[in-house]
C-alpha cells in the first residue's frame, strides 16, 4: 500500500511538472481584433517554430486588456499606444510597461455626410473618443488642421475646455472609442482610431477627411507587467514581431493605414 501511494505521488508529480513545463511554453496575449489580433495570428507559426505556443485573447475595449494583464490572466497585451498606457497606469495605480514597439495607427476624422473639412457647417457636432489620451490626440489633430486652436497643442490630455478658439462653434460629443463608427449617421463627423475604422470597413486612406501623418508619436506597443519585459518569451516575441516579414505584411495588408514602427 505504501509503495502504491509513493508510485501515485511520483506519477502525479511527473504529470504536474509536465503541465508546468507546457504552460511555460504558452504565451497569452490580449489584443483588439484589427490589426492587433491579425498581426499576432500572422506570426503564430513563426513563434511555434521557436517553441512558443501563442494564444491570442481578443478584447473589444480599451480597459479590460490592461486589467487582465495586471491580474495575471494574460502575459501581455497588444492594443494601445504609449501615452494611453502611461495615463492608464497613473489613473489605476498599475505598473505596466511597454516591451515592444510595433506600429502606428494614424487617427482620422470620418464623415458620412461631408467630403471635406470645409463642408462641415457651423454648429455641427463632432464625436471624439472619451479616454484621456485619445481625446487629446483627436483635438491636437483638429488644431493641426486649423479647425480649432488649443491653449496648449502639446497637451496630450487636452479636452474641449482647453479649446481657445472654435471659429465654427462646433459641438464635441465625447464617446467610448469603440462606439464612434456607429454614430457617424448622427454627427457631422467622428475622429476614429484606425483599428475601429478598419473593423467598420472604413478605409483610412480613402475615407478619412484628415488623418495624422506617419510621423505620429502614438506607437502601438506590446505591454507587459514591469519585470517581464526581458523574459525569454517576450524577447522571442519581439524578435519575431519586429521581423522584415511582419513589416512587409503590415504594409501590404493595410496599405499605409497601419505603419510599421520598427
Amino acid at each position: 500500500m505504501f509503495k502504491k501511494t509513493i508510485l501515485i505521488l511520483v506519477l502525479f508529480a511527473f504529470v504536474f511538472a509536465g503541465a508546468v513545463q507546457a504552460d511555460n511554453h504558452v504565451l497569452k496575449v490580449g489584443a483588439t481584433p484589427v490589426p492587433h489580433s491579425e498581426i499576432l495570428n500572422f506570426i503564430k507559426d513563426d513563434l511555434a517554430a521557436e517553441g512558443i505556443e501563442l494564444e491570442v485573447v481578443e478584447f473589444t475595449d480599451y480597459v479590460t486588456p490592461n486589467i487582465a494583464l495586471d491580474d495575471g490572466s494574460i502575459d501581455a497585451n497588444f492594443f494601445q499606444h504609449v501615452p494611453y498606457l502611461k495615463q492608464f497606469n497613473a489613473d489605476r495605480g498599475l505598473d505596466l510597461v511597454s516591451a515592444i514597439k510595433v506600429h502606428v495607427e494614424p487617427i482620422g476624422l470620418y464623415s458620412d455626410k461631408y467630403t471635406s473639412l470645409e463642408e462641415i457647417p457651423e454648429g455641427a457636432s463632432i464625436a471624439l473618443p472619451n479616454d484621456p489620451s485619445n481625446e487629446g490626440r483627436a483635438l491636437i489633430l483638429l488644431h493641426n488642421k486649423g479647425v480649432i486652436t488649443l491653449d496648449d497643442p502639446t497637451n496630450l490630455s487636452a479636452t474641449p475646455i482647453d479649446i481657445a478658439e472654435n471659429p465654427k462653434d462646433l459641438n464635441f460629443e465625447e464617446l467610448e472609442a469603440a462606439q464612434l463608427p456607429r454614430v457617424l449617421p448622427d454627427v457631422a463627423g467622428a475622429i476614429i482610431n484606425t483599428n475601429y475604422a478598419l473593423e467598420a470597413d472604413l478605409n483610412p486612406l480613402e475615407d478619412a477627411l484628415v488623418m495624422e501623418g506617419s510621423d505620429s508619436p502614438y506607437v502601438n506597443v506590446v505591454a507587459v507587467r514591469n519585470g517581464d519585459q526581458n523574459s525569454e518569451k517576450i524577447q522571442t516575441l519581439k524578435e519575431v514581431i519586429q521581423s522584415e516579414k511582419v513589416k512587409e505584411f503590415i504594409l501590404e495588408e493595410y496599405e499605409g493605414a497601419v505603419v510599421p514602427a520598427f
